[in-house]
């Protein structure tokens, strides 16, 4: 579990200019530098990265590769291993498209659709809070800076270890995103939601059966975070599934957003089924854009009693 800090999030604190912060500044002119530099060659760049990354990274390289394979088996091998190399050029691509959004935000113009919005409006309109079911996107905050041309997002977010870092990025998605709330502070997502305020919220990811229950994912038995029925619960927002991905041809691409109708019935009284019916709607989005998504998360990390491990 990261350590809270003791000051206020995109505080600045003079220690940051100590000799031992000193590489992550040069780290930082060097990303703005990045931004600047046009997309014909920002992509190149990121597909260079993304392939030295893919085989470098051993680790995560293998995770991705078994992920693909337990979630498309329908999968040749050499389609399994093309994808797992895409995954890493699309987290390298992602990275571009933030720096693109908190640096330089034009480029995005002209290149943004979305579906869907009526969705969020009649939700707010009805003085309901919106909790945008979505994933965890290689477009990093790309995604919310295409979704905050329609509508004012906020996002939950997992504060930084380096305090730098947490000041440095807290402060760039400020310019997205209206509020940002800790992932530990319930009080705050509660209240923002209540007060009708539409909430980025990616309940993808395996952090145990403390916080969960065991439901298929592409099929395959996955520990599922069910925090989302309880916030549902207590203050009566619409859970709205939310996607968006990077579409047409690389050098010239598009940015759509998906936002869908209102899930009926969540919460309902069956913890077990409303897991599995999360998990059907992320299915659903990441089959749109596959290597969109950050598979080199061990998704299957946790088993059911007796089950061999998957990695």
């Amino acid at each position: 579990m990261s350590k809270k800090p003791d000051y206020k999030p995109g505080e600045f604190q003079w220690s940051f200019l100590l000799p031992k912060y000193w590489g992550i500044w040069v780290g930082i002119i060097f990303l703005m530098i990045l931004a600047i530099l046009p997309w014909s060659i920002q992509h190149r760049i990121a597909r260079v990265l993304g392939s030295i990354a893919f085989k470098s990274l051993k680790s995560r390289k293998q995770t991705t590769i078994r992920n693909l394979e337990l979630c498309f088996p329908e999968w040749s091998e050499a389609e399994v291993l093309e994808k797992s190399e895409q995954v890493f050029i699309d987290q390298m691509l992602g990275i571009f498209e933030t720096l693109n959004a908190w640096y330089c935000p034009k480029w995005f113009e002209g290149r943004v659709e979305i579906e869907g919005l009526e969705h969020i409006q009649n939700a707010q309109a009805q003085g309901k809070g919106a909790l945008l079911l979505g994933t965890h996107s290689t477009l990093l905050d790309a995604g919310g800076y295409v979704c905050a041309q329609y509508f004012d997002p906020d996002v939950v977010y997992r504060p930084q270890n380096n305090p730098l870092l947490d000041m440095l990025i807290y402060r760039c998605r400020s310019t997205i995103y209206t509020n940002q709330i800790d992932h530990d502070d319930m009080r705050g997502l509660i209240r923002h939601l209540k007060n009708g305020r539409a909430i980025w919220y990616s309940p993808d990811q395996d952090f145990g059966l403390k916080q969960g229950v065991m439901a298929p994912f592409f099929g395959v038995p996955a520990a599922t975070v069910t925090a989302h029925r309880r916030l549902l619960k207590m203050t009566k927002a619409e859970a709205i599934p939310l996607y968006f991905y990077r579409d047409g041809n690389i050098s010239n691409p598009k940015y759509k957003v998906l936002i869908e109708p209102p899930v009926e019935n969540l919460p309902s009284d069956d913890e077990l089924d409303d897991a599995t019916r999360t998990n059907l709607i992320i299915e659903r989005q990441l089959r749109i854009a596959p290597t969109q998504y950050m598979w080199f998360h061990r998704r299957f990390k946790t088993r059911p009693n007796g089950s061999e491990r998957l990695y």
